[in-house]
């Protein structure tokens, strides 16, 4: 699933180990042949972070052998650390270590740019065409299924991060603060992670679950940047560099901002996107699934952007296209835009595909600066990275919005005229199937999503 932890884990199991019969270390990689790789790797970035990851280990580690299996890691685990698409991040580092800033520019931009004009196309056809039977069946089908796939992310999270009873307690009163209370997501993650910074101090042995991962003992050979290769001039920690970067990225977040206040306001939607969108890229510990409820709090209970069926669906369509989950927040952003045409008029697409292009800029900006500005630390230090203890407190938080937002997409999904109107008992029977698909089976995301649209397309068409 998208969590943390089913990325390090899938590499854990399913990439075999094997030495290579190679003796030499491949010869150095032009841009150039570095460009057409991550134009590629997002085509078919499939399968959320998990398969993302393990892809990149596949091909850079083991076939490439671009970089050794403890520096994969070693970059894996500083990206586990941060905000943000752990996958999207461990591209732009490697790209970073690869061919400097420009090559992290390129692979970090590559992996998301295939994903941002298939999501526009998308989102063009949904508003268009969401009406008729054909497509209307296929999304009745496959919203019990993303019901089912939340649910999953809750469990394989909680799993892997509630265990001992002060997680527990941390996940339960996220809860009840986002189910009962309505708390506003940030508000629980600084809650979070305050439990978590004083309980490192007083229970150390409780909040120290490191999300590290175990050494890598393992080789394919050498490779071109290997466990002992001395580090490159762009590596090494400069703080000249440090501050440009900072001035840069500021710079790069102020001048569109600046600009889009003053055409359209403050208050203006397109606006309220980048800043709303800009605070989500700062509190995605724990991958999009973790964002999500944050998202709909604001996407629909504050700014009415769009409705609770409507989020679901593009939720359908992240889960079912390459590139990070998070670009869900390009369908959100289209719709927003595409309902109330930012120019007036019938400029919905032209509005709609700005709107998702601006949104997308402003949420992966943090991603890249955390990268180049972070990655000459990270580089200093080759040992294993943990995760702190506030961290692993949020995420025991982030169990209990999932679960939170599991239940709030059952009930729009059940209930769709609400606990007034009648029980889908069609779509309860195709949510079981697919939870049961995805649990006891473990079948695939896509593979799950496929078989619930041909059912509820029969379902919808039989009524």
């Amino acid at each position: 699933m998208h969590s943390r932890y089913s990325a390090t884990v899938f590499i854990a199991v399913s990439c075999p180990m094997s030495e290579s019969s190679t003796s030499t270390a491949p010869p150095a990689v032009s841009l150039g042949e570095a460009f057409w790789f991550w134009l590629k790797l997002g085509l078919i970035s499939f399968g959320g972070p998990a398969g993302q990851i393990a892809i990149m280990h596949q091909e850079l580690v083991e076939k490439r052998r671009w970089l050794s299996e403890r520096r994969f890691l070693h970059a894996l685990n500083y990206c586990m650390l941060l905000p943000g698409p752990e996958a999207q991040q461990l591209a732009t580092y490697i790209g970073w270590l690869l061919h400097r800033t420009w090559g992290g520019v390129i692979a970090g931009v590559l992996f998301v740019l295939p994903s941002l004009f298939i999501l526009i196309g998308l989102s063009w056809l949904y508003i268009a065409y969401g009406d008729v039977p054909l497509v209307a069946g296929i999304f009745y089908g496959i919203k019990p299924a993303v019901t089912a796939i939340v649910m999953q992310a809750a469990w394989r999270i909680g799993s892997r991060a509630l265990k001992n009873n002060w997680l527990w307690g941390i996940a339960g009163a996220s809860f009840v603060a986002i189910f009962a209370f309505n708390l506003p997501f940030p508000l629980i993650v600084i809650g979070a992670a305050l439990l978590g910074y004083f309980g490192g101090r007083l229970l150390p042995q409780q909040f120290s679950l490191g999300g590290g991962h175990a050494a890598a003992n393992h080789s394919y050979g050498p490779a071109l940047i290997d466990d002992d290769s001395p580090p490159a001039a762009h590596t090494r920690f400069r703080a000249s560099r440090l501050a440009l970067l900072l001035a840069v990225g500021a710079l790069l977040w102020l001048l569109p901002m600046g600009l889009l206040t003053w055409l359209y306001g403050w208050d203006g939607t397109l606006t309220q996107m980048a800043w709303f969108f800009t605070k989500a890229a700062l509190l995605t510990f724990g991958g999009a699934y973790a964002v999500l409820p944050y998202v709909y709090q604001g996407a629909i209970g504050h700014y009415g952007w769009l409705t609770p069926t409507q989020m679901i669906d593009g939720l359908a369509l992240g889960e079912t296209t390459p590139g990070p989950l998070i670009m869900v927040v390009a369908f959100v952003a289209f719709v927003g835009a595409y309902l109330q045409p930012v120019f007036g008029g019938d400029s919905g697409f032209v509005s709609g595909a700005l709107a998702a292009a601006l949104v997308t800029w402003f949420t992966f900006l943090p991603s890249f600066l955390f990268i180049l500005a972070g990655g000459p630390l990270v580089e200093s230090t080759h040992g294993e990275l943990k995760f702190t203890a506030p961290l692993t407190a949020i995420t025991a938080a982030v169990v209990g919005v999932i679960l939170n937002l599991a239940l709030f997409f059952a009930y729009h999904v059940l209930w769709p005229q609400g606990f007034g109107g009648t029980f889908d008992w069609p779509s309860a029977l195709l949510a079981v199937a697919a939870a049961l698909a995805l649990l006891r089976f473990k079948r695939g995301v896509m593979e799950v999503l496929l078989v619930s649209a041909l059912a509820g397309l029969a379902v919808y068409l039989l009524r």
